[in-house]
């Protein structure tokens, strides 16, 4: 019964996410904004269960002065909140350059050693050989050099140098649309997903309780 009860919350409120596409109503904002609370109150616990614990209270607790160190986030983080209070909203500034900073530093070193440089390696390939055709290579070394010439800005783009750019052009279009249809196709499996279990999963555990 349980799971009955569970199944039919679950196709009222994607009931009531549909409901948008007729117009924004009351079950709409009731259904959006129980997500962001549940989505909220789930996200403070896992932080609070894989993060603060094991990384901050339970080294603090167990070896206090080999971890004293660990103050140092714990004061920065504590420091956000004078944002609340209006004399001092100044300080959580600090905090917030600080944060900013450093994850910008990790990031960098993770986007550059994780996409950019392989990314590049990807498009540095023999006109004749690798894992592609010829064809495919030549396209390859086709669409990133005229991509860069497009964003060659030190020239101005007339003659070859602007019919190589406009090229670019094309190869940009054709990267968004594919990253666009990407995109589309990903929501569509979602929908996929919620039709199966309006008509599907809600139908056949409604039947086997029945």
């Amino acid at each position: 019964m349980t799971e009955v009860i569970g199944t039919w919350i679950g196709a009222f409120l994607t009931l009531c996410i549909f409901s948008f596409l007729y117009k924004d109503n009351p079950f709409f904002r009731f259904a959006e904004s129980l997500f962001a609370g549940v989505s909220l109150g789930y996200y403070i616990g896992t932080v609070s269960t894989n993060t603060l614990g094991p990384n901050l209270i339970r080294p603090l607790a167990s070896d206090f002065g080999g971890n004293a160190h660990l103050l140092i986030p714990l004061l920065l983080g504590l420091n956000l909140y004078t944002r609340y209070v209006p004399r001092i909203t100044w300080l959580s500034r600090l905090s917030l350059a600080v944060y900013i900073a450093y994850f910008a530093g990790i990031n960098m070193v993770q986007k550059l050693q994780g996409e950019v440089v392989p990314q590049v390696g990807s498009t540095i390939v023999h006109p004749i050989g690798g894992s592609f055709t010829p064809l495919d290579n030549l396209i390859m070394i086709i669409g990133v050099l005229s991509v860069l010439v497009y964003f060659y800005f030190s020239m101005e783009h007339r003659g070859a140098v602007g019919a190589v750019s406009r090229l670019g052009i094309w190869f940009l279009m054709l990267g968004f649309g594919a990253a666009f249809g990407y995109t589309v196709m990903g929501r569509i499996s979602l929908l996929i997903g919620r039709m199966n279990y309006l008509f599907l999963d809600v139908v056949r555990i409604t039947g086997q309780a029945l």
